[in-house]
């Protein structure tokens, strides 16, 4: 039963943190990140991470990118689809490009130096979104374009991984894999276009007429799960398949009570849980020893994804101070590049002896990432 002391523990902490972050000025988010960070093997290490605690905040980002969904305006989505690719193309070759520059200078070997590229080209936007939503930037052409970058950049990922693990394992039937992966991955955005056109109006108006409580706000969790572990299945992310069953769900008469129903569930515990998750990943075993490596890969981390996000938004006629707020949403790479990075870890396409400091960094620029997306909207308002 100790896990119930510690969730209690992480719901008291997240909400003072996020009280306190907001009085002084910072998003919440940043508070519930650093309760992660004390509360875990990082300082205090009175909560480690379990495997409850890894559904709990797997639970919490779905829920957080239905909600997104949920709000989001789908004609603006598809209005600023075209500056999105742009700026998920150049927010992904750029960063690789850095790394791979940056680690041949660190005398990593050519897959390596490329491999730190790979993790580092992808975005966890869940934390961008919970703080475009805080200050009411969510629904925004600089919120779509974030968003449908964000779709964008998860499938260029995916692919990069696939191709890049391919190439150096060396495996006979890696190119039937491949197309076979990018053969799933457009059925499910099929699927994704008869959810949203048909099927989840019709499965709302059917669960309208059961005599059971919280009918329609239990069918649109089961569409947003599902598509979630439709989208895991053909290798894309499942917030990328949240997001969807959120924009399907939006498209419902039904979305208010939608709304007010799952909002409570995912902000008063799931998504606190999942914010303190990715600060429980922090270590500093051998911080202070690499210290100067951990603070340069931080600064090309931050960078790369600021500049070729923003350049992105900037070539398709976006003020300066809208492409700094889209680069900026697109710094964070939080649950994606850790994934990214434990695959690479098992497949040696990464140092052992650098796998932490690579964890620590992804960890400081999903920290950082809300502080620089404050700054852009101060800046854009």
């Amino acid at each position: 039963m100790n896990y119930i002391g510690g969730i209690a523990l992480i719901l008291f902490a997240t909400t003072i943190a996020g009280a306190l972050s907001q009085r002084i000025g910072i998003p919440s988010v940043i508070g519930q990140l650093l309760v992660g960070i004390v509360l875990g093997p990082a300082l205090l290490n009175w909560i480690r991470p379990s495997e409850l605690l890894s559904a709990g905040a797997e639970i919490g980002v779905i829920i957080l990118m239905f909600m997104a969904g949920l709000e989001s305006d789908l004609k603006l989505l598809k209005k600023y689809f075209k500056p999105a690719i742009s700026v998920a193309t150049l927010g992904v070759i750029l960063p690789m490009v850095c790394f791979y520059i940056y680690g041949v200078l660190m005398h990593q070997s050519f897959e390596r130096a490329i491999f730190w590229g790979v993790v580092f080209a992808a975005t966890s936007v869940s934390i961008s979104v919970e703080v475009l939503r805080e200050f009411g930037k969510l629904n925004t052409k600089e919120g779509a374009t974030v968003l449908g970058a964000a779709v964008v950049d998860d499938i260029m990922a995916v692919l990069i991984l696939s191709i890049f693990v391919s190439m150096f394992s060396g495996g006979s039937s890696s190119q039937p894999n491949l197309v076979l992966s990018i053969a799933e991955q457009l059925a499910y955005f099929v699927m994704v276009y008869v959810v949203i056109r048909w099927m989840a109006p019709f499965l709302i108006r059917l669960f309208e007429h059961l005599p059971v409580p919280q009918a329609v706000p239990i069918m649109s969790l089961i569409i947003c799960l599902g598509m979630a572990y439709l989208a895991d299945l053909t290798g894309l992310s499942a917030v990328i398949g949240a997001f969807f069953a959120g924009i399907a769900v939006a498209q419902t008469h039904a979305k208010e009570e939608v709304e007010t129903n799952i909002s409570p569930i995912g902000y008063a515990f799931f998504v606190p849980i999942f914010f303190v998750s990715i600060g429980l990943e922090m270590r500093f075993d051998h911080f202070w020893s690499n210290l100067l490596l951990i603070i340069g890969m931080t600064i090309v981390a931050v960078l790369s994804k600021l500049i070729g996000g923003g350049l992105g938004a900037r070539l398709l006629g976006f003020s300066f101070n809208s492409a700094y707020v889209v680069g900026a949403g697109m710094v964070s790479r939080g649950e994606m590049a850790l994934i990214i990075a434990q695959i690479g870890y098992q497949a040696k396409l990464l140092a052992p002896e650098l796998y932490s400091e690579l964890i620590v960094v992804i960890i400081l620029s999903t920290v950082i990432a809300p502080l620089l997306l404050k700054h852009a909207i101060a800046r854009l308002e």
